[in-house]
């Protein structure tokens, strides 16, 4: 990192201990770090001037003929172009780029055409729609510097504008930049309001989107620029919105704006987890909580994509990654942000009732991939979206977790229990009599995708299993009567098992390559079999997963069922097996899979951290709140200590 910076940007170095990740190698495979704040997301580039894209939670196209609704690109407001002596920089040496998982920032340094360059970035946590970037440069040679700013509009927005705005108001004004895109056929908009700043060296303003300066070697000049991105999904005027942002960060000023985004992300690493005796898993432990707390907001009534807020992949659609591999670890460690990802589900309850009576069930039938407005958005080459059934028994369970984290019995009567007791009904629909007195359900796709319309598929039949146990339990805390058919019809679904005792992942199930865990959930999270069932089926099960296609979390649930065994050893080599290969770059960003590149896959943080948590810590969530069972620790680690709102775990 360049020693030489001015005052502006000393105030900003200040970094969170422990959490920080630093690379200088620019020749190697470069997978970028990631700033987001619940609602925006930034990919950010190597020399931290221009980021790659920004995407926004609520910034959806809405699906026709040929594509499903997705997110979209929108427009990035700080987009900055360094020229010096009138040529833009494209070389760089002595760089060196830092994220600083506690403060939430990217900082970036090199040298360049006789220059010295520092740039701070920021996805503001205290601003939801903003985003800042502070720049110094110093001169190692006689130069002239511009800075300019040029808005990027992402090429799947349309009827875009760029122009500059001149606001006033008593005691002065500033210059502002606006762009502005249309999508969705014209029906919405995004706008993009950003203002340079200068602060510190002789700067000279050369319209609203450029700064020039004269430097003399061993002389400084900073200055910063804030973004506000609105869009119609959030604002009825976006445009005059935009602008009103940019002004409010403007008058607030560069040190109001980072010490707040600073105290926000003070605040939510007041829930942490630490391991003594293995260095590299806290930081990826460290990294995967940065990128969860990163995706989701207190209130945002919002959930997480499986890609969270930096990538378009899988369309930002909501997945059981959310309510199955991300919620569980929210709700132990901020239930305020779990309780936002339940929320979104309880919003579009109609919606999920009127898929239900379309194809002829009671109750709720949730999406396999949820739109903003909560509708089916698979691609319809996909059988997932048809006959992945299991998200509705996922969604119960979330919000079942949910309730037992807080014992917030208002908010179980109010939206939990409409939303379990809706989810246990559709189960009753869906089962269909099978021999003498059970019941199978037939024709899905279980959580082994590589199956494709088999009956009595293991974790579609044990998470509803579960399902109507939940809507029993629920009305039991609130003093109602359970439909008596729930616990009935609980009792007589299906599993199917081998002469050996093996649980079969289908009726039909012959010894096949599986994508991920399917029956290896029955033991953890759905606690369905005893210890020696659970290490029979995971000793079978395990090498049948695609060691290539196969997602980041599958081998974390089993990790979970080894350590609460007493076999801490054992439980490591599924805790590796659960990140290891996935592993991109210097910024310890996870794969997908290990045969794919796309980063970062927020469910196999989610997964790694239920190893950790539920694992190796030993914390469980039970209808009596969240306590701590038997369990074990690797040789290598000395200790792990998880800091909550419930309670300080050590194990």
């Amino acid at each position: 990192m360049i020693a030489a910076f001015g005052l502006l940007l000393s105030s900003l170095v200040g970094q969170g201990a422990d959490r920080i990740i630093t690379t200088t190698d620019a020749s190697a495979r470069y997978f970028p770090p990631t700033l987001a704040n619940g609602m925006t997301g930034l990919v950010i580039d190597q020399t931290g001037l221009r980021p790659t894209a920004l995407y926004q939670a609520s910034v959806f196209k809405s699906g026709k003929a040929d594509q499903v609704s997705t997110i979209c690109p929108a427009i990035v407001p700080v987009n900055l172009r360094l020229l010096v002596n009138g040529k833009e920089i494209s070389d760089f040496s002595d760089w060196s780029q830092t994220l600083d998982l506690s403060l939430a920032k990217v900082l970036t340094s090199f040298r360049a055409a006789g220059v010295e360059v520092f740039v701070v970035n920021y996805a503001l946590r205290s601003l939801p729609h903003a985003v800042l970037t502070a720049v110094e440069v110093s001169a190692t040679r006689p130069v002239d510097v511009k800075l300019i700013n040029v808005p990027e509009i992402a090429p799947s927005l349309d009827r875009d504008t760029v122009r500059s705005v001149s606001i006033w108001w008593d005691g002065g004004g500033v210059p502002l930049q606006r762009a502005s895109a249309r999508y969705n056929d014209g029906r919405d908009a995004v706008v993009a309001t950003s203002a340079l700043v200068p602060d510190g060296g002789d700067w000279k303003r050369m319209g609203a989107d450029t700064l020039s300066v004269g430097l003399k070697p061993g002389q400084s000049a900073a200055m910063w620029v804030v973004g506000a991105v609105c869009s119609t999904a959030d604002f009825a005027d976006p445009w005059n919105e935009a602008d009103r942002q940019a002004i409010y960060a403007y008058n607030q000023g560069l040190e109001a704006l980072v010490s707040s985004h600073h105290r926000q992300w003070e605040e939510l690493w007041r829930s942490d987890i630490t391991i003594e005796g293995d260095p590299q898993l806290d930081m990826q432990v460290g990294s995967a909580l940065y990128n969860l707390y990163s995706s989701i907001r207190e209130g945002s009534r919002m959930s997480i994509p499986p890609m969270g807020l930096t990538s378009a992949k899988y369309y930002g659609h909501i997945f059981w990654d959310a309510d199955t591999w991300m919620l569980p670890v929210l709700a132990v460690l901020n239930p305020g942000l779990s309780r936002s990802m339940v929320d979104y589900r309880y919003d579009r309850l109609p919606a999920a009732r009127k898929r239900a009576a379309a194809y002829g069930y009671r109750g709720a039938m949730f999406p396999w991939e949820s739109d903003m407005a909560g509708e089916e958005s698979t691609p319809t080459f996909a059988l997932t979206g048809p006959l992945e059934h299991h998200i509705t028994a996922d969604v119960a369970r979330g919000a079942w977790l949910q309730f037992c984290a807080t014992a917030d019995t208002a908010w179980l009567l109010r939206e939990g229990y409409p939303l379990i007791r809706e989810c246990a009904d559709f189960w009753l629909s869906r089962v269909e009599p099978s021999g003498k007195d059970g019941y199978s359900i037939r024709n899905v796709v279980g959580a082994d995708e590589y199956a494709i319309g088999v009956d009595d598929d293991a974790f579609t039949n044990g998470a509803a299993i579960r399902a109507l146990q939940y809507a029993c339990e629920a009305a039991e805390v609130l003093g109602e009567t359970p439909d008596p058919r729930w616990a009935d019809v609980a009792s007589r679904i299906a599993l199917h098992h081998t002469a050996d005792g093996i649980v079969k992942e289908h009726s039909a199930y012959d010894g096949a390559m599986t994508k991920q865990a399917d029956v290896e959930l029955l033991g953890y999270p759905l606690y369905l079999l005893a210890d020696d069932e659970i290490e029979r089926n995971i000793r079978y099960y395990a090498s049948k997963i695609d060691s290539v296609g196969g997602p980041a979390m599958s081998h974390s649930a089993m990790a979970v069922n080894y350590a609460r065994m007493g076999r801490g050893d054992e439980a490591a080599g599924f805790v590796a097996r659960a990140y290891k290969p996935n592993l991109r770059g210097d910024f310890y960003s996870i794969s997908e899979t290990p045969g794919n590149d796309e980063t970062y896959f927020m469910t196999g943080a989610g997964g790694l951290l239920q190893a950790i948590i539920f694992g190796y810590a030993g914390i469980d969530i039970t209808a009596d709140g969240v306590r701590q069972v038997k369990s074990s620790l690797p040789s290598n680690i000395r200790g792990i200590t998880v800091t909550t709102p419930h309670g300080t775990f050590v194990r």
